[in-house]
């Protein structure tokens, strides 16, 4: 499981290395965010939650039940709205309230 950054929606703003709690992302020489050890990613979208342009996307792998699913964020004034799409099209979505998202 890892995220994945679409290099041509990425704007370089650097927000997603300062969120990621693990420091496994940076900006390259041409601005673009880049993970540098994909398998230590630790799955916990803090990334995906302040990229303005919505260029990652969170790859859900067999071991843990996603089989190859993408996972995408879009924000809607207070509201997550999850994207789920399998690698045969089907496509799911979840709404979730911002402001209790990391309420345990």
């Amino acid at each position: 499981m890892s995220i994945r950054i679409e290099k041509t929606r990425c704007i370089g703003c650097g927000a997603c290395t300062n969120a990621c709690p693990g420091s496994l992302l940076i900006l390259q020489e041409d601005k673009k965010a880049f993970m540098r050890s994909p398998r230590d990613c630790w799955g916990c979208t803090a990334c995906m939650k302040v990229c303005p342009v919505e260029a990652i996307t969170y790859f859900l792998g067999a071991d843990v039940g996603g089989r190859g699913s993408r996972m995408t964020l879009a924000r809607e004034g207070v509201l997550y709205r999850w994207k789920i799409q399998s690698p045969a099209g089907a496509q799911r979505e979840i709404l979730i309230d911002r402001r209790n998202s990391n309420k345990y």
